[in-house]
């Protein structure tokens, strides 16, 4: 499952406070403790914003510094191995194959092939990389403004499965030319996710990654407390409130910065694997687990379910989500998991409402 481009002019579904707010690279908290924050900005990593950062004793900023470059040089890695916008990539290389054609990958790219399979078992298919067909016929129709037929979007849904695609222990084959794959729903978090491991390796006080509203956190923040994480207000530019986390990954998806609009219709990026349209259920849904992978699936397989999703999360409460969806009444109302109140702290009258079961308009 995947956004129809990887290309956004601006990502702004979740990002790291206190990472955007800094107005310098060096930041001195405490003198006592002798913190600093150093934050890195690559450029055009998977083709959307990204903010690097870590907390050390003042005396480490030249680790810190290290650590950072490394932490980039993996995003750049990962997005080399599996973004579709590079013809040399290996899945530009695994679309292009023709059907029994063995094509070699790496570690990262099994290991991701592996992770998606698996959510898409345990999302009912809700979240489902092989529909490539369905988000180019969407984009196609996006750019000559004409909704897709529903001929064209039964052709595209079969062109490609998980049942065209067998996963060997050193690359993929396809059982049909027409299969392809889309990794723009999990690769930024696994990518988030194997920075983050480098940061960790290099003995910081703290990391972050954030890769165009994917985010994963340990350790301090830069004040010495937990990270303080934003979560964006869907109804217009602003912060509903923040999460606290001193290790794990927050995503945070929707249709108020991402979507296409096709015969003055607005509609989600996000398209519904299983009846090829665009998933329209959530203005925004916003995840927080243990791992970035882990909540950027879920994001976007929740933006298919919609609240009924919410049922399928792991049972052990490691995952949590929030989602809030506009009613054709034009009320917002949300759904949550039990816990999720608990982790989220509302910056918002709105917000506060919705989550203590109100209904709210989308403009109020």
């Amino acid at each position: 499952m995947s956004a129809t481009s990887h290309r956004p002019p601006l990502a702004a579904f979740a990002f790291a406070a206190v990472a955007l707010l800094a107005a310098v690279a060096w930041w001195r908290l405490d003198t006592a403790a002798e913190l600093v924050f150093t934050e890195r900005r690559p450029v055009g990593v998977m083709g959307t914003t990204c903010t690097l950062g870590a907390v050390t004793p003042a005396r480490d900023a030249a680790r810190a510094a290290e650590a950072l470059a490394a932490a980039e040089g993996v995003l750049r890695r990962i997005e080399a191995a599996m973004s579709t916008w590079i013809d040399a990539s290996e899945i530009s290389r695994l679309n292009a194959a023709a059907a029994g054609v063995a094509v070699p990958l790496s570690r990262d790219t099994r290991a991701v092939l592996a992770h998606a399979r698996r959510f898409h078992e345990l999302t009912g298919g809700a979240f489902d990389v092989t529909c490539r067909p369905l988000l180019e016929l969407w984009r196609r129709a996006a750019e000559q403004g004409i909704p897709p037929t529903p001929e064209a979007i039964a052709t595209a849904r079969a062109a490609s499965s998980w049942e065209l695609f067998a996963l060997g222990e050193e690359g993929a084959t396809k059982g049909a030319a027409s299969a392809r794959v889309d990794l723009g729903g999990i690769a930024k978090g696994y990518a988030a996710d194997e920075a983050l491991r480098v940061l960790r390796a290099r003995g910081l006080a703290g990391g972050l990654v954030e890769i165009g509203g994917d985010l994963a956190v340990f350790g301090d923040g830069p004040d010495g407390g937990p990270w303080s994480i934003a979560v964006r207000d869907p109804r217009r530019a602003g912060v509903w409130g923040t999460i606290a986390l001193r290790e794990g990954a927050v995503c945070t998806s929707g249709n108020y910065a991402r979507f296409v609009e096709i015969a003055g219709e607005r509609h989600s990026h996000i398209v519904d694997p299983r009846d090829g349209r665009p998933a329209d259920r959530a203005a925004s849904i916003t995840v927080v687990a243990p791992d970035a992978t882990s909540a950027d699936a879920w994001a976007t397989a929740l933006a298919v379910l919609g609240p009924e999703g919410l049922a399928r999360l792991p049972a052990d409460g490691s995952v949590q989500a929030l989602l809030v969806g506009l009613g054709d009444d034009g009320l917002l109302r949300a759904a949550a998991t039990p816990a999720l109140p608990n982790l989220l702290r509302p910056g918002d009258p709105g917000l506060t409402r919705l989550l203590a079961g109100e209904a709210i308009p989308a403009g109020g």
